[in-house]
């Protein structure tokens, strides 16, 4: 059970850095810093998010994503920014939260952990993009609000149940992960059918001239 509580956490922090990586280290870093969660031994390389550099760092990112987040093309311009940021977060983040390790281990918990946080950005960041390409200004605004508000939800939902039941969480996120991966995989078909079409329309246009 342990071993279960363990990947929860990590498999936790991994799939929030994805979505919002200043998000939960502010949070973690607060419940952390005022003693709302007690860290285990194995857990303790945590503590240094409720340092007060980490966390003011953290706070000034996430109140400027939380804005640049609701804005249609500004969202996705950030995500393609943080497209190496949050698998980096992630992967620093799941490791705290596994502790000391073979460093065979390490190395692989690292990989899976970058994978895990680039799988759940992509979906976001693709997901974004799809919306954004439709051109209608209101709804894309509304969409990328309601969008930005969902994923906010999920950050502090995922590390609620990461300290109330790391066993249990570790089932949520996997079946997290597998959602953004068809999540992913459904934005890149429709980018892929966007782009085939402005291709035709690029070659009609130029016919036409």
């Amino acid at each position: 059970m342990e071993i279960i509580e363990q990947l929860g956490l990590a498999l936790g922090f991994a799939s929030l850095a994805g979505l919002n990586l200043y998000l939960t280290v502010f949070l973690a870093g607060i419940a952390v810093r005022f003693q709302w969660v007690e860290l285990a031994e194995q857990h303790m390389a945590l503590a240094t998010l409720g340092n007060d550099w980490v966390l003011g760092v953290a706070g000034v990112l996430f109140l400027i994503e939380f804005f640049a987040d609701k804005v249609p093309w500004v969202d996705s311009t950030w995500d393609s920014i943080h497209t190496v940021i949050r698998p980096a977060g992630g992967i620093m983040l799941a490791l705290a939260a596994l502790g000391k390790m073979d460093p065979s281990i390490t190395v692989i918990a690292a990989m899976l952990a970058g994978g895990t946080s680039l799988l759940t950005h992509s979906a976001k960041a693709g997901m974004r993009l799809v919306t954004n390409l439709i051109p209608e200004p209101t709804t894309n605004t509304a969409t990328s609000v309601g969008a930005s508000v969902a994923e906010d939800t999920i950050v502090i939902g995922g590390l609620s149940l990461m300290a109330l039941n790391p066993a249990i969480a570790f089932f949520a996120f996997l079946a997290l992960v597998i959602f953004a991966l068809f999540l992913s995989r459904f934005a890149y078909s429709q980018l892929k059918k966007v782009g085939a079409s402005c291709k035709q329309l690029c070659k009609r246009l130029k016919w036409a001239g």
